[in-house]
């Protein structure tokens, strides 16, 4: 049995913010392999499928960003599901937009919703790191993540978010380095340039 996790905040105020990103992620994966309807549980909105013939939750945590851990392990504490079978889709400020990286345990960038979780479940979650690229100066940070992705972004956010859909079973396989591969060649590599949000 596994987790998918998306992070974000509620409401339709937030959700075309870069910090909802993983919210997107699992949103479409909900979509495309046709779980059951969302139902609002464990602090959240949660929903059950199968993917590869595995049985899959996805949760999006009702708590905002900052509580999202008591969410998850409310979820995981009801279902019996053990932190190595879940993964958590989040934002990353340090990778640029469109970049992918997988990580297991270790630093957590100062990303207040994987402390959250890290704080009641432990550390050895799989994340799904989303690369939403960083303002370049940190008092900017908090009004970035918040704003959404530019119409810049849509060229490589719509492919990617496919990307990470299609290739799911890959990574409910257990085969996280491919998984990589696999969504990087189905995303076009990023274009730096000026235009406004």
């Amino acid at each position: 049995m596994h987790l998918l996790v998306g992070l974000g905040n509620p409401g339709s105020d937030y959700a075309g913010n870069r910090h909802n990103v993983g919210f997107m992620a699992v949103d479409k994966i909900h979509r495309h392999y046709s779980f059951m309807p969302y139902k609002n549980k464990f602090c959240g909105e949660v929903s059950g499928g199968s993917i590869v013939d595995k049985k899959v939750y996805v949760l999006k945590p009702g708590t905002y960003m900052n509580e999202s851990g008591r969410s998850v392990a409310e979820l995981m504490n009801f279902y019996k599901i053990a932190t190595n079978d879940v993964v958590v889709f989040h934002d990353e400020l340090d990778l640029v937009p469109g970049d992918v990286r997988l990580r297991r345990g270790g630093g957590l960038a100062g990303h207040k919703g994987l402390k959250s979780i890290a704080d009641h479940v432990g550390m050895e979650f799989q994340r799904v790191r989303i690369g939403i690229g960083h303002p370049g100066v940190k008092d900017l940070v908090t009004k970035y993540v918040l704003n959404d992705f530019a119409k810049s972004d849509l060229y490589w956010i719509n492919p990617l978010l496919d990307a990470l859909t299609i290739h799911a079973a890959i990574l409910i396989k257990g085969n996280e380095t491919l998984y990589r591969s696999k969504v990087m060649l189905d995303v076009p590599p990023f274009k730096d340039n000026d235009e406004s949000e």
